[in-house]
């Protein structure tokens, strides 16, 4: 690891308040982590986050990428402030599940970097990640990691009357004006009744302001091509029943941006989803609980030229299903066994029309039977599983992409974790797993300039599965309002499915461009996290954070692409009667380890400060709160950004936004 190009860490400590009107803010964000824990354990050995509440009031961006990557161990890919995907331990693209109500969100954002994830963040309540290999429960294509998004719209439990939020947000680096309206409603007796779910949500943003920077040999103070408009709303509700209930829910998200990387080409994007879910419990007979969801997701987005004509336009319908049932407690001469069975069902039709769709149509259809059992054995809390899916990925050729074909694909996972409790505030947590992921069609059947990476790309439909090992061992420790949290984590993949340069040049217009192949390498990521906080007064703690990751070809020692470099986190945080405030330093060093191709990243560090204030009127809370983001106005690049943007789009300069949140 290398030296901070920044100031010293010991200058940096800095003023931290966050808020928590329904729960104490000291509280360990993994106790109440429901994503990969159907089995609702008190202990998750799998290292978890999770934004909720004012938490994620405070933290919530124009994107979930941005949302989320002061978290330990995740970054963003940042394809300007627009498009911006979540990166977990050095994967993203298809090694990261995005879920929505831990189902599939349908979208485009894992084929290229600059389309955009198709989630409004203004609207969800809560957004869980899990780092490492989550592949047992949701298929290969979470070997890095999961993120799920969490709403109300299929209202899950039942409540008498009306409640409901409404959000004002302004200001910011793109001068942003934005806002939500979300109700929830219902009647009925204990058992049954019908609750009901309404939000709308929309957004206006200019283009990013930024400290002066050159790019293309021009001085700057903005990010071209980056406003942003969007709206969407749905509805949904629920019927409750003795044990359970069942709801239906539709969504409509609209957006349009600047691609950045384009002075006058902007993308138009929709997103239409129709989902059902429901659950029936009892504490008789073998079966204690049954669950499904499934949904219907049309998203389509069209590539627009400054002359209003539509260079490419991308379509993709997909359905997902999921069953899960969880059996009552099996007695064993060493203590009884809990689990579940389920089965998962997906399927992806995927079209790009237009001079410059780099991928053929594609189906791809993803079948996977998963169990997941959980015991207590010699002091340790125990849980093992496996998965087996059924992958078929069809291309239908074309004039570039020659005939028609089919690859079909079988992959297995494995995973063993456990919990070991050293005493009342000390716990060792450890994770092994096998995983195996199916090419995406993308890796398999591209063949064309990818304009995103300024790249000739070739797919190869002779890869094979993925496969990777990997291990995880934590260490914990929870005190009265306070907690470290370290994991240190290490995969190997036997066959890592890169995008290579080889050397060669395609011309585009008269332009020479590198052509790069999808080829399966052996490759090794290690790295460690730390997350800890301190409560030194009943109204002040002290906040740290560090992770790092390396990853590397091992067959060449050539670093693998766009990593994070170290970055740290030094805070203090504070609450006095209704006021609460946070001022925290975040910074990165230098990034030297790049691929080939690609530039080093200079190190930086940045100083943030939010307050706020809890109101009260009668029946109605409220939140107001004031940000203060990048005061030393310091330019910063991201190193986990595309060489093609890094340069065209720094992180935001200095900026003031300001909000107020209403609840009732």
């Amino acid at each position: 690891m290398r030296s901070f190009a920044l100031a010293p860490i010991a200058a940096a400590c800095v003023l931290v308040v966050s808020f928590a009107a329904h729960a104490d803010p000291a509280e360990s964000l993994d106790k109440v982590v429901v994503t990969g824990n159907p089995l609702k354990s008190q202990v998750l050995a799998q290292p978890s986050d999770s934004l909720g509440g004012d938490q994620l009031v405070l933290t919530r961006a124009a994107n979930l990428g941005d949302t989320l990557q002061g978290l330990a161990g995740v970054a963003a890919t940042n394809f300007g402030p627009n498009a911006s995907r979540p990166s977990i331990r050095g994967l993203d693209g298809d090694r990261v599940r995005i879920l929505s109500n831990s189902g599939a969100s349908v979208d485009a954002s894992n084929l290229s970097f600059d389309h955009g994830v198709a989630i409004d963040p203004l609207v969800i309540d809560k957004v869980e990640v899990l780092r490492g290999a989550a592949a047992l429960l949701y298929g290969g294509n979470a070997v890095g990691g999961v993120v799920n998004t969490l709403d109300n719209r299929i209202p899950r439990t039942l409540i008498n009357g009306l409640s409901g939020a409404a959000e004002v947000r302004l200001g910011g680096a793109t001068r942003d004006k934005s806002g939500a309206v979300v109700l929830d409603g219902g009647s009925g007796q204990a058992h049954s009744g019908f609750g009901w779910h309404v939000d709308l949500s929309g957004r206006d943003a200019d283009d990013q302001r930024t400290p002066r920077f050159d790019s293309e040999g021009e001085s700057r103070t903005s990010v071209r091509n980056s406003a942003a408009r969007s709206h969407g709303g749905a509805v949904g509700g629920s019927v409750f029943f003795q044990g359970g209930y069942a709801g239906v829910s539709v969504d409509d998200f609209h957006t349009n941006y600047g691609t950045t990387a384009e002075e006058d080409v902007t993308i138009r994007m929709q997103r239409q989803r129709l989902a059902t879910a429901g659950e029936w419990a009892t504490t008789d007979g073998p079966i204690h609980r049954i669950s499904w969801q499934a949904s219907r997701n049309r998203y389509e987005h069209q590539e627009v030229e400054g002359t209003g004509e539509v260079g490419t336009t991308f379509k993709s319908t997909g359905t997902d299903g999921r069953v899960e049932v969880e059996h009552a407690a099996i007695p064993t001469p060493m203590g009884p066994v809990k689990g579940l069975v389920g089965l998962q069902t997906e399927s992806l039709d995927f079209s790009a029309l237009g001079e410059e769709a780099f991928v053929p149509s594609t189906r791809t259809r993803n079948t996977g039977v998963f169990v997941l059992e959980q015991a207590k054995l010699g002091g340790v809390d125990w849980s093992a599983g496996a998965r087996t899916e059924r992958v078929t990925v069809d291309s239908e050729g074309g004039d570039r992409f020659g005939a028609p074909a089919s690859r079909r694909f079988k992959p297995f996972s494995l995973a063993l974790s456990g919990v070991l409790p050293l005493n009342q505030a000390w716990s060792l947590s450890a994770n092994l797993n096998r995983t195996e992921r199916a090419p995406a069609y993308y890796e398999l059947f591209a063949n064309g300039l990818h304009l995103a990476s300024a790249a000739y790309e070739r797919g190869d439909p002779s890869l094979g599965l993925e496969r990777s090992k990997g291990l995880d061992v934590g260490l914990k420790w929870e005190g009265d309002g306070s907690h470290v949290h370290v994991n240190v984590y290490e995969t190997r993949f036997a066959n890592y499915i890169a995008l290579q340069a080889t050397g060669e040049m395609a011309d585009n217009d008269g332009e020479a461009v590198p052509v790069y192949n999808f080829q399966a390498v052996p490759a090794r990521l290690r790295g460690i996290e730390f997350e800890g906080r301190w409560q030194i007064h009943p109204a002040i703690a002290l906040l740290s954070q560090l992770d790092a990751v390396r990853g590397d070809n091992r067959a060449t020692g050539e670093p693998l692409p766009r990593l994070a470099p170290l970055r740290a986190m030094l805070g203090l945080e504070a609450k006095q009667g209704d006021w609460s405030g946070r001022l925290e330093w975040r910074g990165a060093a230098r990034q030297t380890r790049v691929a080939e191709f690609d530039s080093p990243t200079p190190g930086y560090g940045t100083v943030r400060l939010s307050v706020a204030r809890q109101l009260h009127w009668d029946k109605v809370d409220a939140l107001w709160y004031l940000k203060l983001d990048n005061l030393g106005n310091k330019l910063a690049y991201n190193a986990t950004a595309v060489p093609t943007i890094r340069e065209l789009a720094p992180q935001a300069g200095r900026s003031a936004s300001t909000g107020l949140q209403l609840r009732f």
